[in-house]
């Protein structure tokens, strides 16, 4: 492949995150020109298929005209208004949309709490920052807790801010900050293929599908809590990542798990941080958030990637009145949120969101989710004759496979020998792009892939794991 005069000017001059810059310096990288769909060409023209939804937030296929449009039309109008003291049409109304699009269709338990307010932001790091925030101050100002303290998955992955790193628990990623954050616990993650309860034998099947366990994951959930009880005090806030953990290698949770441990924290009064960053938005879920399924709503649904449709940065918290009230007061009191930024709210980003949640809410964008996961399933059936994966797991449209070196014995690859990257590789000579996660195969196309693609997909990838494992 030809180095082109844009791979060069990245070489020499950018850095890019999660990217070992001495092997990427050594790559030709493929540059992306243009998309529509899920297809994407590379200044070359060579054509690819989006596997990965441009790093999973990418919902309704590039280059979406509902959605070029609805920004085209606020361009005309204004670009960018700051939240501190003013206000705009756009992102008042998305305020509205969420809020109602959060309100569960079927009947929850009493104990769930009802979203009424949205504190818009970046990204992902910086919803669950915000949530964060909150629910330590709430603690505080509530009498609930003088030093709060927070409770997350073992593998939890939240986002790379300073608080968010804090309550993940992923070593290669968060260990070299330690010096950084502040103390969180964690409980432990349920992760079926390789918990150390299953006594079931590996077989060519979804893991959650034939444990042998008693559900001890949950046990250790209740006996952390009793353990906190008896320090003298309750955690303010369990974080979690709803139906699946997505950088700690998409570990899709057995149904029942988010429930039980939801009412697990709701008995010890501790208030539920949902990080539906990934999973939100019809992503992981038959519903469009995947804590409702489980008839979960959280004190705090943190929302980003797939927000805008994937097409401009911004987040949103959602919350309770109890919260917002927590911070009402006279101005000399202090009670404000202290905390913001620069692009709260941002018009450009609450037009495409409402564009974004216009297509969710479609009876046509039912139908390619309900769709695009049935494809799923259906094809990657065929990849249980590879001997070289593991676990094949799902959650709504998102797929993960897991490369291991024998799988009767679910022995894992080194991750010095890049089985997930070179597998990657040999994927995107096929046409097809996607990022593994270690030795797990990611893919989560956008809504709109066709039947098509999804078979051309499925077959890269087993062609890419013959070749190369």
């Amino acid at each position: 492949m030809n180095k082109t005069a844009t791979a060069t000017l990245d070489q020499k001059y950018l850095w890019h995150p999660f990217t070992q810059m001495r092997d990427w310096r050594k790559s030709t990288p493929i540059v992306l020109d243009r998309g529509k769909g899920s297809q994407l060409w590379d200044e070359q023209g060579r054509e690819y298929i989006d596997a990965n939804s441009s790093i999973w937030t990418n919902l309704h296929g590039h280059s979406h005209p509902k959605i070029n449009r609805a920004i085209r039309n606020q361009l005309d109008k204004v670009a960018h208004v700051s939240a501190l003291g003013l206000a705009n049409a756009p992102a008042a109304k998305l305020g509205e949309r969420l809020v109602r699009l959060v309100k569960p269709r079927t009947r929850f338990p009493k104990t769930e709490p009802r979203l009424a307010k949205v504190f818009f932001s970046d990204d992902g790091s910086t919803s669950t920052e915000v949530a964060i925030k909150l629910s330590y101050e709430f603690a505080r100002r509530t009498g609930r807790s003088r030093k709060p303290r927070f409770l997350s998955v073992d593998g939890a992955y939240h986002g790379d801010t300073v608080g968010a790193v804090s309550a993940g628990h992923i070593n290669l990623f968060h260990k070299a900050y330690s010096g950084l954050m502040f103390k969180t616990d964690k409980v432990l993650s349920p992760h079926c293929y390789r918990c150390p309860f299953n006594k079931a034998k590996p077989e060519r099947a979804d893991a959650r599908n034939y444990r042998k366990c008693n559900m001890e994951c949950i046990d250790k959930v209740e006996q952390t809590f009793e353990q906190r009880k008896k320090r003298g005090g309750n955690y303010a806030a369990f974080l979690v990542e709803p139906a699946m953990q997505g950088p700690a290698g998409m570990i899709a949770q057995p149904k029942g798990w988010l429930s039980k441990v939801g009412a697990i924290a709701r008995a010890n009064g501790t208030q539920i941080i949902a990080d539906e960053v990934m999973t939100g938005l019809g992503r992981a879920s038959d519903r469009m958030f995947a804590s409702h399924s489980e008839k979960i709503q959280p004190d705090y649904l943190c929302i980003a990637k797939g927000l805008t449709g994937g097409y401009l940065p911004m987040a949103a918290t959602l919350t309770t009145q109890d919260v917002f009230n927590a911070f009402l007061g006279e101005y000399q009191e202090f009670k404000t949120f202290f905390h913001g930024h620069s692009f709260t709210g941002n018009p450009l980003g609450a037009a495409a969101g409402l564009a974004s949640l216009e297509l969710l809410n479609s009876k046509s964008g039912a139908k390619q989710r309900k769709n695009l996961a049935a494809r799923l399933k259906k094809y990657s059936e065929q990849l249980w004759t590879h001997e070289k994966i593991g676990d094949i797991r799902q959650s709504g449209c998102v797929l993960a496979v897991e490369l291991v070196r024998n799988w009767k014995t679910r022995e894992p690859f080194e991750l010095a020998e890049q089985a997930g990257i070179r597998v990657c590789n040999a994927m995107a000579k096929r046409g097809v792009l996607t990022r593994p996660i270690g030795n797990v195969i990611v893919i989560m196309p956008p809504f709109c892939t066709t039947k098509v693609q999804v078979e051309k997909t499925i077959s890269a990838l087993s062609n890419s794991i013959a070749e190369t494992l």
